[in-house]
């Protein structure tokens, strides 16, 4: 057994570093979002956000310390707490101003769909692990989806259809690492056209709604579509006006005079482009850049299958909610509301993220064979 001091010498500073920069860039963004704000809500997301900061590195650290293993061993508990706290959700779930049930109040408000996909990276690992040497098998490869297929329906119906894409994703690049056939491909693309017709007919109005406004903005600027066009007008407005280096922080007119909605979260990436430019939009993919790429060294470094899959996991998770949540600032992807990973406003969303980050500097402690 490693003594502590010998442990913490494989501690990844670079990844905490980089991670700390972007939570520390996110509080000052939210900042200049919400300053001069009436609402309430709005006053107090950035001592919010830092009380979340502090809170989620402490669980940063404390996961590092344990042996991911460990909590690989635990799968069929975590596995079945996780089911049980959705379907808590359906049932006793707090209704949001959009009509989503999404929300539990245990003294602070948490979103368990958050805490969900970070979760199933963990326990979906161990189940591949155990299944390592089946997965030439269709069989096997469809119990796995099975395995995420429920908890993901319970997000779905909440709705939550970002979060509920984003699982599917994370599936897909996990069982792809853990050695998905060739010949498989084919078929799931196959059932993913078939259930397409299902899928659009199970959204709710609003969903469709923002599907439809993506392909109409560039030409309606009114009319009935008018309401879901604005916000994406004004974030085109924001990035454009910024200009190589943004009219300054906290000098924004799209922000500051409040032409843009839910700018401290969805739209957050349109406050970075104006006041601080391609210059600041440029820094923020470079900082995602580097903590994806000390993620994906932590999964060459692992020493097992179950080590390796919590950090390909990770890094899907982070990659697909950066590349929507700037795409659909930009009006290249559909409004999902995914957040920009540990700089939007998000108490739950930061929280689970950094226990994921935690996993990846636990897995890069233990390298060692």
């Amino acid at each position: 057994m490693k003594s502590p001091t010998r442990l913490w010498r494989n501690f990844d500073f670079v990844l905490f570093g980089v991670t700390l920069v972007l939570i520390i860039y996110g509080v000052l963004m939210i900042r200049s979002a919400t300053q001069g704000a009436v609402d309430t809500d709005l006053i107090s997301r950035v001592p919010r956000q830092i009380q979340y900061a502090v809170i989620g590195i402490g669980i940063f650290f404390l996961i590092a310390a344990l042996d991911y293993r460990l909590l690989g061993a635990l799968q069929p508990y975590i596995y079945g707490f996780l089911v049980f706290l959705l379907g808590l959700v359906a049932v006793l779930g707090q209704v949001g101003a959009a009509g989503a049930q999404r929300w539990l109040t245990v003294g602070l408000p948490v979103q368990p769909s958050e805490l969900a996909k970070v979760l199933l990276v963990l326990t979906l690992g161990q189940h591949l692990q155990r299944q390592y040497t089946k997965l030439n098998k269709l069989r096997t490869v469809f119990i796995s989806l099975g395995y995420v297929g429920l908890p993901a329906g319970f997000i779905f119906l909440q709705p939550s259809l970002g979060i509920t894409i984003l699982i599917m994703f994370t599936w897909v690049v996990m069982v792809w690492a853990a050695g998905l056939r060739y010949r498989h491909i084919g078929l799931f693309l196959m059932i993913a056209m078939i259930g397409m017709p299902l899928l659009w007919s199970s959204m709710e109005d609003y969903q469709r709604a923002r599907i439809f406004s993506f392909f109409g903005c560039s030409s309606v600027a009114g009319g009935e579509r008018g309401d879901e066009c604005y916000n994406i007008f004004q974030a085109r407005i924001s990035i454009g006006s910024g200009g190589a280096f943004g009219k300054g922080y906290a000098s924004g007119t799209q922000s500051q005079l409040r032409f843009l909605r839910v700018r401290h979260t969805d739209f957050i990436f349109s406050v970075i482009a104006e006041e601080l430019g391609f210059a600041g939009s440029v820094s923020v993919f470079v900082l995602i850049g580097v903590l994806l790429w000390r993620i994906m060294r932590a999964a060459a470094l692992a020493r097992d299958p179950l080590g390796s899959l919590i950090c390909y996991g990770m890094a899907a998770i982070i990659f697909f909610q950066t590349v929507v949540s700037t795409g659909m600032n930009l009006n290249i992807l559909p409004v999902t509301g995914l957040t920009l990973p540990l700089i939007s406003s998000g108490g739950s969303s930061l929280l689970t993220l950094l226990f994921g980050l935690g996993m990846v500097e636990s897995v890069v402690m233990r390298q060692e064979k």
